[in-house]
């Protein structure tokens, strides 16, 4: 388990964010034979023909989910899922963006 509760993740630094998504990629996708999480850049590509992951649309759709359940984040549609899982970092900010209070003016 990455952490006890949605709340925790709210309040996570950027640098443990990147650390706890790599976990969450290796496990998910089982890849705990192939990869550490040392192995993975935090700017590399996670998807396509060049990835060194070798991520399918099973992986994908296994990340979104857990991301959903874990971050209370939902990737929606094909092109926030590229956009947002081009990266760690782009996964990073994508989750912190989501989660980031909204501020509406009074009228």
């Amino acid at each position: 388990m990455i952490f006890k509760s949605l709340n925790e993740t709210k309040t996570l630094n950027p640098d443990t964010l990147k650390q706890q998504l790599k976990t969450l990629i290796i496990d998910e996708c089982g890849k705990e034979d192939d990869f550490e999480i040392a192995d993975i850049s935090d700017t590399e590509t996670l998807v396509g023909p060049d990835a060194p992951l070798d991520l399918d649309s099973l992986d994908i759709l296994q990340i979104s989910m857990a991301i959903k359940k874990i971050y209370g984040v939902r990737i929606e549609g094909s092109k926030d899922g590229r956009r947002a899982l081009t990266s760690i970092q782009t996964l990073a900010d994508y989750i912190r963006n989501k989660q980031a209070p909204t501020h509406t003016k009074k009228l």
